[in-house]
């Protein structure tokens, strides 16, 4: 028998108490009891997004919360700045162009992320932009930007600030009232424990103010229509109702714990895994590591596809490899949602032993001893 134990960065590992409250009956959606939980749901996810801002219930992936996002503030006369490091980065670029918004992307080297700095110096040379949309946690390299410099930078210019933060939000620091972030961005099938199929949209007032300013494009994606929802805990088209019982189940879980400690959590199992990496003698890859995933560069010429074949099927350890240019270069472990320090050490101890069966020369157990001594003085 092996056990499969996800450590890919999306989906992550699902409860067992979520997946048996999906399993349950469930009501219709136009009901009081399920306005009841549309109501919860609502409340904790402000709390995990630490924002009294409105938040939208997409049902969708990540990638249809952001489109809405962009296209809710793309107003014909407005000028986004898309700053891409990355896959994901690269992705909200093409929705730009998709719905023909006058945009200019900034392209940065994969592994780098964005600073306070950066962007500044990037709306000095361009007067006419007035939106920054800015991936927090950039998954496909693993590189974390920091968010409250950039909000301090928009703010100052009176841009607003879009923020991908599907790999970020409920893993790392995500303070959207007090860094003053106007739109933030998540899905359910990240830190939020709840298997794919939910996106979050949290929208401040200033950025609703840009989104009643013309007409949306969008149908289905049209922020507008969720919102007209808002006062009667509602849903403009038919929601995943098993999902959004998995969801108020994950999020009483999150509450129950609290966000400072989700955070330390998560930053203590970063820390460990990348000292485990290092003691291996690899490399993490990203300059600017997030908590939220670690990518692990692996030596010149060794075979990533059979690594995580078999890690998979020897193991039951499931990790994400490179995408694009860093296919074939990279594997990627999470960190994020319902995953501890017993898991982490246990998959640490499982690359230590494959690596060390393909070749990999170091020290066995050095990887593991180096986890647990930074997991120690966390």
């Amino acid at each position: 028998m092996r056990k499969l134990r996800l450590f890919s960065p999306g989906p992550t590992m699902v409860p067992p108490e979520v997946t048996a409250a999906m399993a349950g009956p469930f009501d219709h959606h136009r009901t009081a009891a399920h306005r009841a939980i549309f109501r919860e749901v609502t409340e904790n996810l402000q709390y995990v997004f630490q924002t009294s801002a409105s938040v939208c219930i997409v049902t969708g992936s990540g990638t249809a919360a952001m489109e809405s996002a962009i296209v809710g503030v793309g107003a014909p006369n407005s000028k986004a700045l898309v700053l891409c490091g990355g896959k994901f980065g690269e992705r909200w670029a093409k929705v730009c162009k998709s719905y023909r918004i006058n945009h200019v992307a900034h392209q940065m080297e994969w592994g780098t992320a964005p600073s306070g700095e950066l962007v500044a110096e990037l709306l000095a040379k361009d007067s006419a932009i007035d939106t920054v949309i800015v991936t927090h946690c950039e998954t496909s390299t693993a590189a974390a930007a920091d968010l409250q410099a950039i909000a301090e930078v928009t703010r100052r210019r009176d841009c607003l600030l879009v923020v991908d933060g599907i790999t970020s939000v409920g893993a790392l620091p995500v303070r959207m009232d007090e860094w003053g972030v106007d739109v933030v961005v998540t899905s359910s099938q990240k830190a939020l424990m709840t298997p794919p199929g939910l996106g979050f949209v949290a929208v401040s007032e200033r950025a609703w103010k840009r989104i009643d300013s013309f007409a949306s494009p969008a149908l289905y994606l049209c922020l507008k229509a969720y919102r007209q929802g808002f006062p009667t805990q509602d849903h403009p088209y038919t929601p995943a109702i098993t999902l959004l019982r998995g969801l108020q189940v994950a999020l009483r879980m999150m509450r129950e714990e609290g966000m400072e400690n989700i955070w330390r959590r998560t930053a203590t199992l970063a820390r460990a895994t990348r000292a485990a990496v290092e003691a291996m003698g690899l490399r993490v890859f990203a300059r600017n590591p997030s908590d939220s995933l670690t990518a692990v560069l692996l030596p010149e010429g060794f075979d990533e596809p059979t690594f995580r074949r078999r890690l998979r099927e020897e193991y039951g350890i499931l990790v994400a490899g490179g995408q694009d240019q860093l296919k074939g270069r990279i594997f990627r472990i999470n960190h994020m949602g319902y995953v501890d320090a017993t898991d982490t050490l246990g998959a640490i101890a499982a690359f230590e032993m494959l690596l060390s069966d393909m070749g990999h020369s170091f020290p066995l157990g050095a990887g593991v001893a180096a986890a647990m001594q930074a997991a120690k003085e966390s």
